[in-house]
């Protein structure tokens, strides 16, 4: 039993989504004890056995569609009653089931057996922040302290190593920007909270076309440009002179944050941090 919690614990540092399942009762005869455990991961089976054969079978076929559904998701249609509360994409992270040896798994023995499954690592909300900057290292570190899964782009290598990694190793995934940032947008999950936080007006823009050209109007409940209120006019006339359509500049928010806090990087950090819980929670409460 040790080396399950040793690996559970590898499993929860990794970030890796996964399923913990257990045997939690047994009900006449079947192939283990009440109490085995096992984890699984999309790939399958990673460690323990709660019995092996078409038990053990079903078990993990259960855990991979659990991790799949904590990951991705039910869509629910924006505006239905429900839609309304915390996110508009739902997702379970425990079951409970029992199974009928015979009638549910297709052994010859009768009895049956209750398990429970517990998803980690899967549902955490990510966040994908362009740019290490001054702003970015305290809004990282906040975010940090939240369940999420923070992804922090840059072609700085020493500004990405500021930030603290060793102490996040699951959380927090760094990406030196070895090409144009652009060309990163096609990899960023629909799903995921985006800020547009480098070097300046000149380096977000190309990233914000790129997002509003070649991403669906559904993707990234949160969209946000660091910047003030001049360069937010400026912005709009870039993404005009590119050719954006004017239905799309709705899909962004510039300036980003709440109206509180001072120009300091730790007040600003707070300031988006609170708009991006908003958004998450209360979807229709935050302008688009």
């Amino acid at each position: 039993m040790h080396a399950y919690w040793e690996h559970l614990q590898q499993l929860l540092n990794s970030g890796k989504p996964f399923a913990a399942v257990t045997l939690v009762d047994v009900i006449a005869s079947a192939p283990a004890n009440a109490g085995s455990k096992m984890l699984v991961t999309a790939e399958g089976l990673y460690h323990g056995t709660v019995g092996g054969g078409k038990i053990e079978m079903k078990a993990i076929a259960q855990a991979g569609e659990l991790i799949v559904e904590a990951r991705n998701g039910p869509r629910t249609p924006s505006g239905s009653p429900e839609s309304r509360g915390r996110s508009t994409r739902t997702a379970t992270s425990h079951r409970f089931v029992e199974w009928n040896l015979q009638r549910d798994v297709g052994m010859t023995c009768g009895g049956a057996v209750r398990l429970f499954f517990e998803v980690y690592n899967a549902a955490d909300w990510p966040i994908v922040i362009f740019g290490a900057g001054h702003c970015s290292q305290a809004l990282v570190r906040l975010l940090l302290t939240l369940p999420c899964q923070v992804t922090v782009i840059d072609p700085r290598p020493e500004w990405l190593g500021k930030l603290p990694m060793d102490t996040h190793p699951g959380k927090l995934h760094l990406i030196h920007a070895e090409k144009p940032m652009p060309e990163y947008v096609k990899d960023l999950p629909a799903h995921a909270s985006v800020l547009l936080m480098t070097m300046g007006h000149s380096t977000d823009q190309p990233i914000l076309i790129e997002i509003l050209n070649s991403r669906p109007a559904g993707d990234f409940p949160y969209l946000g440009v660091i910047g003030s209120e001049a360069k937010a006019g400026a912005l709009r006339k870039g993404l005009a002179a590119a050719g954006v359509p004017e239905a799309a500049l709705a899909r962004y928010l510039c300036p980003i944050g709440l109206a509180i806090g001072t120009n300091d990087p730790s007040e600003i950090a707070i300031s988006i941090a609170a708009q991006l819980l908003q958004r998450r929670d209360h979807p229709a409460a935050v302008p688009h």
